[in-house]
């Protein structure tokens, strides 16, 4: 339970005893740093119903609370505020209590409540995943585990868009331009290899292009009259045919960029438990619209097209079926978040990881699967989030501008080590230490610069203010967790006992607050879909430690019972940086 939860009771029960008034809902918030106190009541919202003056209405309470309560040491107000400081021996109690739970703040699921699917990654088969899959690989992953801690079932998915257009233009031009080439034959990753010829298609489109508007034509009509894009049309009639030979390039191309995203997927750290193709479900959702018109819900216009009117809603009229029968994205996607419940009857709620260039595309997805009669409908979710930007300007994958995600990935490696070894600590170090801790530490670099900003924000990102080893990076916070695990190592004494002091220093104190509030920070990360509420309180844990570690002597303590316990509550810091980056998808390094 948190301090405000623990507290509520009492002045609930302090205002009936002093006022003879029932209050359901205590107001708190955080202590200002200028004034003394732990935790402090809001008292303003109470003169709605106790005439009173704020003053005096704060020295009843908190009088009362000294006199009944017997954690509440001591208090003070300022204004309309109760600051309320807590005793010592509360947050003793708080950190024996706590000291040897594994995992503290996480939450086992309820196997009574439903299962939780976030879908993430998501990637097209014409080109491997760059800088801004790295984002939504991240985000969806950290929330997944984040979900888990706060006590969910989690399924991790992705449907991977292995058809269409932009598949066709790869397979084009690979069989124009690529005499046979194999990732085999030219030591490119399956994926890297298909992206190449997506370039290839869109340079040879631009050519004749060009040469169709020397020739008078409009460039409208020499966009659509270029040869190139002629016979990607073509080849897509072909494929959904099931023509022998397009079908058999189209899944030996796949292959290879499927063993492409799984090297990149392990080195990244992220995983999933169940894949869905757009092959195999471009065509669900189809039968859900006669369902849908049987009900009202959809109309169908003159030409055969089916609707929905969502006018009434604030939105647009949407298509759901084409004039000639065939699918939108909207149908598959009404029909994919159907099977997947079918799938695994447990789920009763998706998050969807995509940018929020589609949040109106969710928006009439989420409200047509409600008005269709899903009760799981209202627990689906668009965790929305920014593009990522670059210094140098915006990406575009068929100019072959992107930073691809596995050059990002050895870049932040490498320049982990060139800092690492400015830095000159690495001597006793072997060679496979050395390679293990650099890629420890550009993955953390590169995943905590994009996991603390809020999703819904941009990002410019900075490889080389990631891999900071000051301020609010990933590295600064591996590497107090490292100078933890070095004062542990160096503590040759039992420190195991359960420790009872009189009296906490002010900054022994300050970190077991710090501590505290992890179980409610996990939580509001679940409620919000947030790791860069993990992120940040990681920062502002370490922060208050290295405050600690500057103030007070730990293994330099002459005291036994206080070092014991400083080295306790170091260890127990280090703990809470492991679990809260491992809800990051973060390592940290045993030394740095």
């Amino acid at each position: 339970m948190s301090l405000a939860q623990i507290l509520t009771p009492s002045i609930q029960k302090a205002i009936q005893a002093l006022f003879d008034v029932t209050v359901d809902k205590i107001e708190f918030q955080t202590t200002r740093k200028e004034f003394e106190g732990d935790i402090t009541m809001v008292i303003f919202p109470l003169l709605k119903v106790i005439k009173s003056n704020p003053a005096e209405l704060g020295n009843k309470i908190g009088n009362y609370l000294v006199e009944n309560v017997e954690n509440v040491a001591r208090f003070n107000v300022v204004s309309g505020f109760l600051n309320i400081v807590i005793s010592d021996r509360y947050y003793l109690n708080f950190f024996n209590g706590i000291k040897d739970q594994k995992q503290f703040g996480f939450v086992s699921p309820n196997p009574a409540e439903k299962a939780v699917m976030v879908e993430y990654s998501s990637p097209n088969t014409n080109k491997p995943l760059h800088l801004g899959h790295v984002r939504n690989n991240l985000l969806g992953y950290s929330v997944a585990e984040i979900l888990k801690a706060s006590g969910k079932k989690v399924y991790k998915t992705q449907i991977i868009n292995d058809r269409g257009i932009h598949i066709c233009k790869s397979m084009l031009a690979w069989e124009k331009f690529g005499n046979g080439e194999t990732p085999e034959t030219s030591g490119l990753k399956g994926d890297k290899l298909v992206g190449k010829y997506y370039v290839e298609f869109d340079k040879a489109y631009k050519a004749e292009i060009n040469g169709l508007i020397e020739t008078g034509k409009t460039e409208e009509e020499a966009k659509k009259q270029a040869p190139i894009i002629i016979e990607a049309q073509d080849m897509l009639k072909k494929w959904e045919a099931g023509d022998e030979k397009v079908i058999e390039l189209w899944k030996k191309m796949n292959e290879w960029v499927y063993e492409g995203f799984a090297t990149t997927y392990t080195n990244l750290g992220v995983n999933f438990d169940k894949y869905y193709y757009e092959s195999n479900t471009y065509l669900l959702g189809k039968d859900v619209v006669q369902v849908g018109l049987d009900k009202g819900v959809f109309e169908k216009d003159p030409d055969g097209s089916v609707w929905i009117d969502l006018t009434d809603e604030g939105l647009d009229r949407k298509i759901v079926l084409r004039s000639d029968g065939t699918a939108v994205y909207m149908t598959q996607d009404i029909g994919t978040a159907i099977q997947r419940v079918k799938d695994m009857p447990d789920v009763g709620g998706m998050v969807y990881t995509v940018g929020n260039e589609q949040d109106y595309h969710f928006k009439v997805l989420f409200l047509i699967l409600k008005k269709l009669g899903f009760d799981w409908a209202s627990s689906l979710y668009h965790l929305s989030y920014g593009m990522v930007d670059l210094p140098s300007g915006k990406m575009k994958s068929r100019e072959g501008t992107v930073v691809d995600a596995d050059d990002l990935m050895q870049d932040m490696t490498d320049t982990a080590k060139q800092i690492s070894e400015d830095l000159g600590k690495l001597d006793s170090y072997s060679d496979e230490e050395k390679a293990k801790l650099y890629k420890t530490i550009g993955l953390g670099a590169l995943k905590y610069y994009i996991l603390k900003v809020d999703p819904k924000k941009r990002i410019l990102f900075n490889p080389e203010e990631s891999v900071d080893f000051a301020g609010n990076t990933g590295p600064f916070i591996q590497y107090t967790y490292a100078r933890i695990q070095s004062i542990i190592r160096k503590a040759d004494f039992d420190f195991s006992a359960k420790i009872e002091i009189e009296e906490l220093h002010e900054k022994e104190k300050e970190l077991v607050k710090q501590i505290e509030l992890f179980p409610e920070v996990i939580q509001n990360a679940a409620q919000n879909h947030s790791p860069a509420l993990i992120a940040n309180y990681t920062y502002d844990l370490v922060k208050e430690y290295n405050s600690f570690y500057q103030s007070v002597h730990i293994l330099g303590e002459v005291d036994l019972t206080k070092k014991i316990f400083r080295v306790q509550l170091s260890q127990k810091v280090a703990e809470v940086i492991n679990s809260a980056f491992q809800l990051l998808g973060i390592e940290v390094p045993e030394r740095m």
